[in-house]
């Protein structure tokens, strides 16, 4: 009796939800158990959606075609997030060689270390590594260097889902934005502290935000009215009011745009991103073996600027043998059926 009544007392119902379909986060409570419900997550991305807690992996094919992985290697994924590009490098693999995968985020790396020991992958043949790309020179000394590498440089979906998180404007939540958030200030923190003209250089130089001005002026206004801008609604309201002398007609679709660039501004200053690409890409040839390959996934102007200056500047060394001409872009067929890889291009290097 008193043990059913402790099994009980531990015992947790689903999070109930109105209507037809869950709506939040926490009501999808399918979706954040795709071990349990496959045929759930299997319609969601049937429908052309990422289920929430999940991240689709973005040119899978085009990165392996090029890493041309042969068991015996050894190669590194400098972003772990899901783990759905490092499962499809293991699996090429085939058991021989090994696999290291870094992530800055203490939250979901453990979560695909687990997943990923449970389809078999022990230590003998993935190492992870909760630390960030730019002491990529710290592991491949452990390694003794690179046959090849990935960097996706994107956001997972999981982070960008969680309202906890603050990574999405379209949900209310925190003004987190950190990738680590044991680590750094908020971005709710930032903005309490940055200049108007700061803020202008910022979203000018992360983003190329054309509103950036009007933004930043009624960002620091509301500051001085002695309201703080905390959660993600709250900055959506800031930049809402920043447009609102643009025809009505225009609005929306500004403010929306606006938005998902503002946010992404903050997200590359509260986790030093930019300094963080750099001094990855200025490490990378001295971590690849001879005929190492490197592939590297950017999506927005920014990242791929610094990919495409770096390449080119090693190329131009010796450092390189070959670079990409052109991005590698995903197929039509594979944006329509994940909407967060219209933006994506891949460059790729191959070592001298």
């Amino acid at each position: 009796m008193e043990q059913n009544q402790k099994q009980e007392g531990t015992h947790k119902r689903r999070v109930r939800y109105k209507g037809t379909h869950p709506r939040s986060y926490q009501e999808k409570y399918k979706e954040l158990q795709p071990e349990r419900y496959a045929d759930t997550i299997e319609k969601v991305i049937r429908k052309g959606s990422t289920p929430a807690g999940m991240h689709i992996s973005i040119c899978v094919k085009e990165i392996l075609d090029f890493l041309q992985i042969r068991p015996g290697q050894t190669g590194l994924d400098a972003t772990l997030g899901y783990g759905g590009h490092t499962r499809q490098m293991l699996g090429c693999l085939e058991g021989k060689g090994h696999l290291y995968g870094l992530d800055v985020d203490p939250d979901e790396s453990w979560k695909t270390a687990k997943r990923l020991r449970e389809l078999g992958y022990g230590e003998e043949i993935l190492s992870v590594r909760l630390m960030n790309f730019a002491d990529v020179d710290q592991v491949a000394e452990e390694a003794g260097g690179f046959d090849f590498v990935l960097a996706d440089l994107g956001v997972s979906s999981m982070q960008i889902d969680n309202p906890r998180r603050g990574f999405s404007y379209k949900t209310e939540g925190p003004l987190d934005l950190r990738m680590n958030q044991q680590k750094g200030i908020s971005a709710a923190e930032r903005l309490q502290e940055i200049s108007e003209e700061e803020l202008f250089g910022m979203l000018l130089e992360n983003a190329d935000e054309p509103y950036a001005k009007e933004i930043a002026a009624e960002i620091i206004r509301t500051r001085k009215r002695g309201a703080k801008i905390e959660t993600t609604l709250q900055l959506r309201g800031a930049i809402e009011a920043a447009l609102s002398f643009l025809p009505a007609a225009q609005q929306k679709e500004a403010w929306k745009k606006s938005c998902q660039r503002t946010f992404q501004a903050l997200r590359i200053d509260v986790n030093s991103e930019y300094e963080a690409l750099y001094t990855f890409l200025e490490k990378l040839p001295g971590v690849l073996r001879p005929g190492g390959r490197a592939a590297i996934l950017t999506f927005h102007s920014g990242e791929d600027r610094l990919v495409k200056k770096s390449f080119k500047k090693y190329q131009r060394e010796g450092l390189y043998r070959e670079i990409a001409r052109e991005a590698v872009r995903p197929s039509a067929e594979e944006c329509a059926k994940n909407s967060r890889a219209r933006s994506t291009k891949m460059r790729w290097a191959v070592r001298a």
